[in-house]
């Protein structure tokens, strides 16, 4: 990676997306990038629109803060609404397959998949669906490596959770994979 890459986690508060910026940020880390994370408190995290911002880079950051977002996950209609807006205009849409979006951009590049499905059915807790997701944007970008990925979220996860949350790191991976096909 050579430049500054901003990416915006979205969805409803509980769905685990702040972890989720932590974890991403973490990878960052370990492949010795520079990382910032943020997110967004208050009434979000009861179920509104909440939001996880990462930025990624190989030379310092100097601003903190996401300007346009290089990749945007929603996982909710609310979510979409509400951030679409700061996605540039050759971005990357990560939406949940699940939740009707109507008229989305053209102009982005869109990943359509079934994140909390994935999670609920394929892994067996909807609690991975931040896992899956992921999964599903290191795939779909490559801004931290697959090794870095899992130990940082091997290092967040509950005890015990560790093969669970594999699983669900690598039913994201699949998503984009098979998608592409």
């Amino acid at each position: 990676m050579t430049k500054r890459t901003e990416i915006r986690l979205t969805g409803s508060g509980g769905q685990g997306l702040i972890l989720g910026g932590i974890i991403l940020a973490e990878a960052a880390l370990l492949d010795d990038l520079n990382a910032i994370q943020s997110q967004s408190y208050g009434p979000e995290a009861r179920g509104g629109a909440s939001k996880a911002e990462v930025i990624i880079s190989d030379e310092e950051i100097y601003y903190p803060k996401i300007q346009n977002a290089d990749v945007l996950l929603c996982l909710t209609r609310e979510s979409y609404c509400k951030y679409i807006p700061d996605l540039k205009d050759d971005g990357i849409l990560i939406i949940d397959s699940d939740v009707n979006f109507d008229n989305i951009e053209t102009s982005y590049k869109i990943i359509q998949i079934p994140v909390i499905e994935t999670a609920t059915h394929e892994v067996g807790k909807i609690m991975v669906a931040n896992i899956v997701a992921l999964g599903v944007i290191q795939e779909a970008t490559q801004v931290v490596s697959k090794k870095s990925l899992e130990e940082a979220v091997l290092k967040r996860v509950p005890p015990g959770t560790q093969d669970l949350n594999r699983l669900a790191l690598q039913e994201g991976y699949k998503l984009v994979s098979s998608q592409s096909k």
